[in-house]
């Protein structure tokens, strides 16, 4: 009977504990796993001090100890794979860009007469920045309030499009 009683105790505290491998899929977690085997060159799991020199030496880059240590001491404690799961996770917390950035990047390209003329916004979406193949970009603008008339964009309702998964802003 004490077995069972410990059991649950244990269960609980799982419960209760990190649940930092639910931000991730399976298969999202099986990649940093090995990912962080590899770092880990000694094989403690552990990422010191000495398996960042490691790691810094096998891309070719001279790294300080002080760069070394600021990196180790962003943890909460010693940086095994759960630590580094959570370091992960809130490095990625804002990578979602907030509705301003999003609204300013699109009004980058307005013309004069207030609208996104279709071929400069195809030019830049190929040409710049993760750049779109032509048909990536045909399909991109098959979903795009495109009027025919002009061949330009409301950047309204494209911004709308963006920020919130529906029509016009505003």
């Amino acid at each position: 009977m004490p077995k069972s009683g410990s059991r649950s105790s244990s269960k609980k505290a799982q419960k209760t504990g990190s649940n930092v491998f639910d931000m991730f899929t399976q298969k999202q977690v099986a990649e940093m796993k090995e990912g962080f085997q590899i770092m880990d060159s000694d094989k403690d799991g552990i990422l010191g001090m000495q398996d960042l020199r490691n790691i810094f030496d096998e891309i070719g880059r001279i790294a300080t100890d002080e760069e070394l240590q600021d990196m180790i001491n962003e943890a909460d404690g010693p940086l095994n794979f759960t630590q580094f799961l959570n370091m992960f996770a809130e490095k990625n917390k804002g990578e979602v860009d907030d509705d301003a950035v999003i609204k300013k990047a699109f009004m980058a390209y307005v013309g004069d007469d207030g609208s996104i003329d279709c071929e400069n916004f195809r030019h830049a979406l190929m040409t710049w920045g993760d750049k779109f193949s032509a048909a990536e970009v045909d399909d991109t603008f098959q979903h795009l309030p495109i009027d025919d008339d002009d061949n330009t964009i409301d950047p309204d309702e494209l911004i709308g499009m963006m920020i919130a998964g529906t029509g016009a802003e505003e």
